[in-house]
């Protein structure tokens, strides 16, 4: 039991010194570990997933990849069409111009919702966290789809922001939880191949959606899809924790509310949250106000937040016991880069994009579906260079210069941007553009991941990929706020410029307001006009996503260039072999035959566990070797 016994030792207690049991890496080849503390009866979120993997051997472990795979399929489905709804539910409604606050506000709560479910997966277990998601999800989708009121549709949206968040953190903690460092870029990009289709399927659904029984009924279909999905991976991680736990592998602590508060930092939580929502929204919200960023209380919000962030940090360093962000994360170079490379290289993800899919139906006359192919021709393409660099990470064992080239290609695909956003450009251009920016950002966003991930231990894992996500959203969240500002108080002014000194007011509202039913017909002067008052605020748009490329390069070559192992982490460490010291252990004893592990058995506990045949026959596969070695025991 000693493995399990690490698990459930308390954090909180004296530093331990270099090389002790709780430093160890529980996916290090004959290291043998006893713990001489006595277990604190919590069932962490590590504990159960090992437990999971000991009782359920490797039918288990084929469960679960399966719930995995079949919560990534309908998770990318659902991320390529609700996403694309809300063009025209905010249409429907007349809000187009508030598209980009309800994109902010959608940004700001997916990020700070991941620290606090990544607590909760470690307090209450995975397969719990997962059905908090879920649940947020289907009451989004039934209030999007029946909402009477743009106001209604935003909160529901709000909502489902929250079920996307934590998904995403889960597949992602999931998959971290079961790779070596050196293969992970690999394995964590493997997941996202369901995007590698789903884009170009969604974009059919969403054109025959859009044309036929509306953009509701389009959301609605997912709060019966998504549970039938979402249950095979719940029932399998709550089927064998009950297992684990009949078995006595799992002890089972009753929290009391105040406690569970403590354990996922509730008031860490509301500092992050509160701050962050009062610097960016009332950014994009200016934007709406005659008098845009000189309104005194948008200055006095803004500085508010800034008060309630530096707030944070004495918080966190003072009196949290389990803090949401641990401070000795600043003094980590890797967490601090990858968390701020992913903050502005989302940016300008955020500013880009925000109006790509509205400029390419309005300036080159776009369908929904091509329009929808455009769109995410970026995704597609990062996720299939986030494999791509995976591979390479695991042949090269290291990723910084990898990122620095990925920096550099990404810098030239907003520069070729504002070369070619005009009416002039061809259908191949601009998606080429999208193409190269995909290639970039796929490159840096699984350098920066992996590189914030081993430089804590496991038990951490959960925190920092939220950290990481953290800035991604936040970054997407500034991004839309810009384009936003730019969007709301830009195009305006551009459509009266082109249209000509009698432009009716009334047609210049309408034209801002919404794309649905209000455009020209194509190949008129008005139309012509409209078209580049579009391209003109687009081009504004795409010149401030490259002002923060440059930025990316530097922080880059910032990023500290570590060896990737074959172990979990760089802070778990075995120690060194002395076999001439009298103080170093006793040899290992011969072990016994090896014997099939059965289910529910103790045998399976070991410090290093099955490493998982799966991912191993994928690894001698990546390196070039038959895969004919022995299995560890």
């Amino acid at each position: 039991m000693a493995l399990w016994r690490r698990f459930f030792v308390s954090q909180r207690g004296e530093e331990r010194p270099a090389n002790s049991p709780m430093e160890y890496d529980e996916k290090q080849v004959g290291i043998e570990v006893e713990v001489a503390e006595e277990p604190v009866p919590e069932a962490s979120g590590i504990a159960k997933i090992e437990a999971v993997e000991a009782v359920g051997g490797r039918k288990g472990r084929y469960f679960l990849y399966a719930g995995l795979a079949m919560i990534m399929m309908i998770y990318e489905l659902d991320n390529s069409t609700v996403g694309t709804y809300r063009n025209f539910a905010s249409s429907a409604f007349n809000q187009l111009g508030s598209l980009a606050t309800l994109n902010t506000a959608a940004s700001i709560i997916s990020a700070i919702s991941k620290p606090p479910i990544a607590k909760v997966s470690d307090v209450l277990g995975r397969g719990e966290a997962y059905i908090f998601t879920v649940t947020c999800y289907i009451v989004s989708y039934t209030l999007c789809a029946s909402s009477k009121t743009f106001n209604m549709y935003a909160g529901g949206y709000v909502l489902y922001s929250v079920g996307q968040a934590g998904t995403s953190i889960l597949n992602s903690i999931i998959v971290s939880d079961l790779s070596s460092m050196r293969s992970r870029g690999f394995f964590y990009n493997v997941m996202y191949i369901p995007f590698l289709i789903t884009p170009w399927v969604s974009a059919f659904i969403i054109d025959s959606v859009v044309n036929g029984i509306g953009w509701r009924w389009g959301i609605g279909m997912f709060a019966i899809l998504m549970p039938i999905c979402a249950c095979w991976i719940v029932i399998t991680l709550l089927f064998y924790q009950r297992r684990a736990r009949q078995s006595g592998l799992i002890l089972t602590e009753r929290l009391s509310v105040p406690e569970f508060c403590s354990r996922i930092d509730l008031g860490g939580v509301l500092l992050l949250s509160s701050g962050f929502a009062l610097v960016l929204i009332p950014i994009t919200l200016a934007a709406d106000t005659p008098s845009l960023w000189s309104t005194p209380w948008v200055d006095a919000l803004i500085a508010i937040g800034g008060v309630v962030l530096l707030c944070l940090y004495p918080y966190e360093k003072y009196f949290a016991r389990h803090p949401v962000v641990p401070v000795r994360y600043f003094r980590t170079l890797s967490v601090v880069v990858s968390v701020a490379l992913a903050c502005v290289d989302n940016i300008g993800f955020g500013c880009n994009h925000t109006y790509l899919y509205v400029w390419s139906m309005v300036s080159h006359n776009f369908s929904a579906r091509d329009a929808q192919f455009l769109n995410y021709t970026n995704s597609v393409m990062q996720a299939a260079a986030g494999i791509a660099t995976g591979l390479l990470m695991y042949r090269m064992r290291t990723y910084k210069w990898i990122g620095v080239v990925g920096a550099v290609i990404r810098m030239v695909g907003y520069g070729v941007m504002v070369r070619f956003r005009t009416n002039d450009s061809s259908v191949a251009e601009l998606f080429i553009v999208q193409l190269v920016q995909g290639m970039g950002s796929g490159i840096i966003e699984t350098v920066l991941m992996v590189a914030a991930q081993i430089a804590v231990s496991h038990a951490e894992l959960a925190q920092v990929t939220s950290l990481v996500m953290l800035g991604s959203y936040l970054g997407n969240g500034i991004g839309s706020a810009i384009a936003g500002a730019i969007y709301t108080s830009r195009l305006r002014p551009r459509l009266r410029l082109h249209m000509g000194p009698g432009a009716d007011e009334y047609e210049v509202d309408k034209l801002y307001k919404s794309i649905t039913g209000t455009l020209p017909a194509w190949g008129t002067p008005a139309r012509t006009a409209v078209n580049q008052a579009y391209s003109d605020v687009m081009g504004y748009i795409t010149i401030a996503a490259l002002a923060f490329s440059a930025p990316i390069i530097i922080l880059s070559i910032f990023m500290p260039n570590q060896k990737l192992g074959d172990g979990h982490n760089l802070v778990q460490k075995p120690p060194s072999p002395e076999p001439s010291s009298s103080s170093s252990p006793s040899p290992e004893p011969e072990p016994e035959p090896e014997k099939p592990p059965e289910s529910g058995s103790e045998a399976t506990l070991t410090p290093v566990m099955d490493e998982k045949r799966l991912q191993r026959k994928i690894e001698d596969w990546l390196d070039g070797h038959t895969g004919d070695e022995p299995d560890v025991q």
